[in-house]
């Protein structure tokens, strides 16, 4: 469903990203230790749409929620952003 929104999205030339969540932690993880952070956060914030994948598929330490958030909170209120999960409803207390 979030890949068809996507493609819907794309095809009326609405700048839209699809990413794995682990993939987006592991590029905010090297940015950081690059001391580029900010810079790869606003790459992400930038779209219009934002498609997160597998979000909860593996473990969240502390640290990659704080990465995480960090981009929510760019986005919050300004940019559509779509994840997806397999995890249900009564356990994303659990990975967020």
């Amino acid at each position: 469903m979030a890949t068809a929104i996507g493609i819907a999205a794309a095809k009326k030339r609405t700048s839209t990203y699809f990413i794995k969540y682990h993939e987006l932690v592991l590029q905010l993880k090297k940015a950081r230790m690059e001391n580029r952070l900010d810079n790869r956060l606003k790459c992400y914030a930038k779209y219009k749409l934002l498609i997160i994948d597998e979000i909860g598929y593996l473990p969240i330490d502390k640290e990659d929620a704080k990465l995480f958030f960090q981009l929510i909170n760019l986005r919050h209120e300004k940019k559509s952003t779509i994840f997806t999960t397999n995890a249900n409803f009564k356990d994303w207390g659990e990975i967020f």
